[in-house]
């Protein structure tokens, strides 16, 4: 089927629209460009719309053929979600005094044949973050369940009352549902200053954090406390250090390490796996000769300068991470990479030739391809981002990197033990995946 969607576009009001003289169109870095038909898909149960204010979107005229802006209202993009990687941003035209969006993905989405469209692909077949996957009845027992079972565990409460009820986080929703990744936040500080922290932000800044920050250290004790139950009991059960809603897990990599320690005491079952900058590369030695199972490493690029001039770091330069995929390496662990995907960055020639080296150097065994929550302006103004160069396309960068790296697997989530040491692409009975 030829899917041409048509450009949306809002009133203001709340109100979406089409605008059907205007076709659809992508944008990577500062550039706006057609979007081939096989990579336009519908809108993703789970994803929605938002308006973009002071903002004209970009379209190719039906009759005309040409690029202009539709002047009936703001542009709209899409959020699409976990598991689904953008392939391009919205393309629109910036008014002056347009006030900065917030840190969310802004994919682009089009309308053809009363259905939303957007320039995507499913990266991950694991359902573990599918909305239909939630039931809010069952979420709210679980939760009271969990917050009676462990009513002196601050952690529980701050996952149960901020993170699973507040700001409805997949993974403890999962969590107070009693399977597969239970997330353990354990850091309030952080050593680096990423721009698009989610959460925190300076006063002078323009955005505002999506969440609160963690605001105590857990001890070990809490930590134990209620994650051996969950890996004893829980399908396919992960449990993760380092989370949104906290700094740098590194940072309390002592306290991480007398917990798995503690964990590993009652049961070798499940993967422990640790969400990180990769810092400190001594940490991570030593959490591995502790029982580490797995690492995810977060960067925006391969690229040493785009990368510092992202996450700010304080005490620690991009060679540290690096060396600290290394390490797990070493020690025979899965190594992940999170990759902010940003067309128009992700995709330019010269990130290709990094990445590459960096998945060669490091033995990389996974990347998870996650949408880029950030004002794609006000992201590229920060880094010093001027013009668009040569772009390769998301798909088709990834398309290279797989043929070249037959063995790398691509996702959004980290995987289960059961998964990394079995048969990857295996159906496991009652599990959420392929």
């Amino acid at each position: 089927m030829l899917v041409k969607p048509f450009l949306l576009y809002s009133d203001g009001e709340g109100n979406i629209y089409e605008d059907d003289s205007l076709y659809a169109v992508g944008r990577a870095g500062w550039d706006a460009f057609p979007v081939e038909s096989e990579q336009w898909i519908e809108l993703p149960q789970g994803g929605n719309l938002y308006e973009l204010p002071g903002r004209r979107g970009i379209g190719i005229d039906v009759n005309t053929g040409e690029m202009r802006l539709c002047e009936k209202g703001w542009a709209v993009a899409a959020f699409i979600p976990p598991a689904y990687t953008g392939l391009f941003i919205a393309a629109y035209e910036t008014m002056p005094d347009a006030p900065t969006l917030p840190l969310f993905c802004y994919t682009a989405v089009g309308w053809m044949n009363e259905k939303h469209y957007v320039p995507a692909v499913r990266i991950e077949k694991d359902i573990r973050q599918e909305a239909a996957g939630f039931d809010d009845t069952k979420v709210k027992a679980g939760t009271a369940h969990l917050l009676e079972a462990y009513p002196n565990n601050r952690l529980v409460k701050h996952l149960m009352d901020n993170c699973c009820m507040t700001y409805h986080c997949p993974a403890a929703r999962n969590f107070s549902l009693g399977r597969w990744e239970c997330p353990v936040p354990t850091s309030p500080a952080c050593n680096a200053n990423c721009i698009g922290c989610i959460s925190f932000q300076p006063e002078e800044e323009t955005i505002v954090s999506t969440q609160d920050r963690l605001t105590f250290k857990p001890m070990a004790e809490e930590i134990v406390e209620f994650t051996v139950p969950h890996l004893i009991n829980a399908p396919f059960p992960i449990i993760s250090f380092g989370q949104g809603c906290e700094g740098e897990p590194l940072l309390m990599w002592e306290t991480i390490k007398t917990s798995i320690i503690e964990i590993r005491k009652h049961t070798q079952r499940g993967s422990i796996n640790i969400n990180t900058n990769g810092s400190k590369p001594d940490a991570v030695e030593a959490l591995c000769k502790a029982g580490l199972n797995s690492m995810r490493v977060s960067t925006n690029s391969a690229q040493k300068h785009i990368y510092e001039a992202y996450y700010r770091p304080n005490n620690y330069q991009f060679e540290d991470i690096i060396d600290s995929l290394k390490v797990m390496n070493q020690y025979g662990g899965w190594t992940s990479i999170n990759y902010f995907v940003f067309p128009g960055i992700t995709d330019s020639e010269a990130e290709y030739e990094a990445l590459r080296q960096l998945i060669s150097q490091t033995n990389l065994n996974m990347i998870q391809w996650r949408n880029f929550n950030i004002d794609p302006d006000w992201y590229m103004g920060k880094i010093g981002l001027t013009e668009t160069g040569d772009i390769l396309g998301v798909k088709q960068m990834m398309d290279l990197i797989q043929e070249e790296f037959p063995n790398l697997k691509f996702g959004y989530f980290n995987p289960p033990m059961e998964r990394i040491k079995g048969d990857y692409n295996h159906q496991f009975a009652g599990a959420p995946l392929p």
